[in-house]
């Protein structure tokens, strides 16, 4: 079984390979790792109009439960209430969206980003 630390050196890696990702498609990152009680968000990013919340999964090959699936209802609410936390206190103009990038992390490189935008929303949450 994986340590702590390592779980954490691996979904870091992960983020910072969307980060970069979102980067190369014009993306300014505004905040990584935004936690308040109940809920955090991995990534917040501007793009176009758009605030994006990403939620990053890093995964080996062969993993089980794919980044996607392991972001159920009960984890997609509490995403929803950090950024609602968020927003009440950077107020902006910008649309929120919602979505999920599936990190496939061999090794110590990243293999592949799946990058699913609008992965889910907040209707019937708020």
């Amino acid at each position: 079984m994986k340590n702590a630390a390592s779980k954490r050196q691996t979904g870091n890696a992960g983020e910072d390979a969307v980060c970069a990702y979102l980067e190369g498609q014009g993306a300014e990152i505004l905040c990584r790792n935004y936690t308040v009680r109940g809920g955090e968000i991995d990534i917040l990013a501007r793009l176009d109009g758009l605030l994006l919340i990403v939620e990053v999964k890093t995964r080996r090959p062969g993993a089980l439960v794919s980044g996607a699936a392991a972001v159920d209802a009960k984890k997609q609410r509490c995403i929803i209430r950090a950024a609602e936390q968020y927003l009440l206190r950077n107020p902006c103009d910008l649309q929120p969206r919602f979505d999920v990038a599936e990190v496939e992390y061999s090794g110590s490189f990243v293999r592949h980003i799946g990058y699913i935008a609008n992965a889910f929303d907040a209707t019937g949450y708020l």
